[in-house]
């Protein structure tokens, strides 16, 4: 009765936690919601007997008056992450194939998996940068969809507007692109694509964001796309009933009202992520992390482990969450450590 793939579907794993550790496994901002936040929360679960606004009206187009776009522009899921399987089930089928670079996201490829998709990742270069040529040579008639990451999680490396438009002028009018920008709040670079600057230029696009890191909502599940209304309307036809709850509602309609004070709070991690990926040889990053590739990521990370100290570790290299200057003098004191013995 259950799908005989299914044994072949990877769960996905997330940063391991420790009540008594310093995490920095997750990209979680350290800081909680704004007490506004907070208050909305607290006041919209009073009335959770009620079934929330399934559209996310008053969302949506506190959203749209956000990015200064149209309300008919905006969806919203619970988080990024399901408006990206949304996307892969509303353009792809097991005649398809989808394209992403590797590593990023670890759940693209399980989002594949879950359809019956053909995956084709498509490794960084070296410098942690998207191989744009490499997954270009990789489309054909059956290509529904292309990932595409900024700042690319893990590496913390960005497109640029020039790199962007040279290779979406070669992907054919049948593919959709999707531009996940779950970190864009941490991009400093001035020549780094935004979504918001160009997808009114190609109607196959649809670009992906998220309340879950710099807004402090990760427990709340909730992430927003915008693109062409028709790319919008078949995200919502993929999405559950009522997916977003109206906690989650109430708290990110009162984040985006407070914005500007909200992502001051950046600014913490901003001052500190250099200092930590030049500290251990790591790729200097535009998002809340930073990449060290290369190593024995799992030794790395038992042993920070040992001293209080959650990363993350992947086959390729270890990724460190950059939240505060405290909490990067903690990790720094502790690798240090690590490395004279």
């Amino acid at each position: 009765m259950i799908r005989r793939d299914l044994a072949d579907i990877p769960s996905y794993v997330p940063g391991k936690s420790d009540p008594d550790a310093l995490k920095l496994s997750s990209n979680e901002a350290p800081q909680g919601p704004l007490p506004s936040a907070v208050e909305a929360m607290v006041a919209a679960a009073r009335g959770a007997n009620r079934y929330p606004d399934m559209g996310s009206v008053s969302l949506r187009r506190a959203i749209a008056r956000h990015l200064g776009v149209e309300p008919e522009n905006v969806t919203v899921g619970c988080g990024s992450s399901a408006l990206c399987q949304q996307l892969v089930q509303a353009t792809s089928t097991p005649e398809n194939n989808v394209i992403f670079p590797w590593r990023s996201f670890e759940a693209y490829p399980i989002f594949c998996q879950v359809v019956g998709t053909e995956a084709r990742p498509v490794p960084l270069l070296a410098d942690g940068k998207h191989d744009l040529e490499g997954m270009l040579s990789l489309i054909d008639d059956s290509t529904s969809l292309i990932f595409l990451c900024s700042p690319n999680n893990p590496s913390g490396q960005v497109i640029t507007r020039s790199e962007f438009t040279a290779f979406m002028d070669r992907v054919p009018e049948h593919v959709t692109v999707a531009l996940d920008e779950a970190y864009v709040e941490y991009n400093r670079d001035p020549d780094a694509v935004e979504g918001c600057s160009v997808f009114r230029d190609y109607p196959n696009l649809v670009c992906l964001r998220t309340f879950s890191k710099a807004y402090g909502l990760a427990g709340a599940r909730i992430g927003y796309a915008f693109g062409a209304p028709d790319l919008i309307e078949a995200l919502d036809k993929m999405g559950i009933p009522f997916q977003v709850s109206a906690v989650a509602q109430a708290g990110a309609i009162a984040s985006l009202e407070h914005s500007e004070e909200l992502l001051a709070r950046v600014e913490d991690t901003i001052d500190a992520r250099d200092e930590v990926a030049d500290g251990i040889g790591a790729l200097r990053s535009q998002a809340n992390f930073v990449w060290l590739p290369g190593v024995d990521a799992a030794d790395l990370a038992q042993q920070l482990a040992n001293r209080g100290i959650l990363v993350r570790a992947f086959p390729e290299g270890l990724r460190v969450t950059v939240t505060n200057r405290d909490d990067a003098e903690e990790f720094l004191s502790a690798w240090n450590a690590i490395s004279r013995t």
